[in-house]
């Protein structure tokens, strides 16, 4: 009983930091943030593609350092794998401030109020078993990798020209 009670109660402590930390995130750096917010809005697939370039270069040194049967190679693995992962909730709190924009769009809520929904939203909905797994976090993983880098770079998407709609003359 007391392992289920300890699984509980991780998981309870898991489910409130990470909102917890999308915040923090988002109320320290809120120009970087607003920019993965904007790359994620505006081009969530090239947020995807990049993100795919930046887990696959990510993952070649993690995997090789922990794969080595060296003690301090293994401790370097880990923490570049937790500084990948810092990383990735950078673009995480972008995505949660989207929801969090749509969602006070659609109702009574203030900005942080619409932020921090957001982020629970995004949470919980990776809860769900395999569709969560596969077709919510795995997906915004990797798009929360690439906003993250577009965001870093500080590569804004290009502005969409509208081009005029001049009538066509007919001559009779």
């Amino acid at each position: 009983m007391a392992d289920i009670s300890a699984f509980f109660f991780i998981l309870l402590v898991i489910g409130v930091a990470f909102p917890a930390l999308l915040t923090v995130w988002w109320l320290l750096f809120p120009s970087l943030i607003a920019r993965a917010q904007g790359r994620v809005a505006q081009t969530p697939m090239q947020s995807f593609w990049m993100g795919i370039a930046i887990v696959i270069v990510a993952a070649i040194p993690v995997v090789i350092l922990l794969s080595l049967p060296f003690g301090p190679a293994k401790f370097i693995g880990w923490l570049l794998l937790a500084f990948f992962l810092v990383l990735s909730s950078i673009g995480s709190a972008g995505i949660a401030a989207h929801l969090g924009a749509r969602l006070a769009s659609q109702g009574n809520f203030s900005t942080l109020g619409g932020f921090i929904r957001g982020s629970v939203i995004l949470e919980l909905s990776a809860f769900l078993p395999l569709i969560g797994w596969l077709f919510v976090w795995i997906p915004m993983f990797i798009i929360a990798f690439g906003a993250t880098a577009f965001a870093l770079l500080n590569w804004a998407p290009r502005e969409k020209t509208v081009q005029g709609s001049d009538p066509i003359p007919v001559h009779a």
